[in-house]
């Protein structure tokens, strides 16, 4: 068999060893450049596998923050749950009916005269959980409040009105005023 042409070249002394190096690294350098220089064209079927790629990605993150939103709204029904059960007013003894307003509904609660006194002055609240009604301190109720305001179903607040007896705290009413 015939040798290749750089070996008859090198036979007939026509070259020499270290030219064929440097000519053979020059020639892996031109194709090199050839491949990195030319933008790699892509046919009709990868673009459309790269478009379906992306669309998939797209969706997918989509599809994870969906699931981390009802992850978070989880929490915090059960950290909602958890300030009801453990901080609720119980008044099994209650003869006083409270009643208050739930989606345009007139409903009641029986309570004691001196919580029925607490829920009027705002110190305590009524929070609805599980279409029960409980009756728990303000104070958590505020904590509720920052959670999901459609829990609370009665929170009055005290402040205005103490604003409006204040400006008027230095007037006298006499008691022989007659309607």
């Amino acid at each position: 068999m015939g040798s290749s042409f750089q070996d008859q070249l090198l036979k007939a002394g026509l070259t020499t060893e270290k030219k064929i190096r440097k000519q053979s690294q020059e020639n892996r350098k031109k194709v090199g450049k050839k491949k990195k220089k030319g933008p790699k064209e892509l046919s009709e079927s990868q673009l459309l596998a790269q478009k379906a790629e992306a669309e998939k990605r797209e969706k997918d993150r989509l599809l994870n923050l969906q699931k981390e939103e009802a992850a978070k709204q989880k929490a915090i029904v059960a950290q909602i749950k958890q300030l009801i059960e453990m901080n609720q007013i119980e008044t099994p003894d209650g003869e006083v009916v409270y009643h208050f307003e739930d989606n345009k509904v007139v409903k009641r609660v029986y309570v004691t005269d001196r919580l029925h006194a607490q829920i009027s002055q705002g110190s305590c609240a009524i929070v609805k959980f599980d279409d029960k009604y409980s009756v728990v301190p303000a104070i958590v109720a505020s904590k509720i409040l920052q959670r999901d305001e459609t829990y609370i179903i009665v929170l009055n607040d005290v402040s205005i009105t103490e604003v409006i007896d204040d400006e008027y705290a230095d007037y006298a009413i006499p008691d022989d005023l007659m309607w």
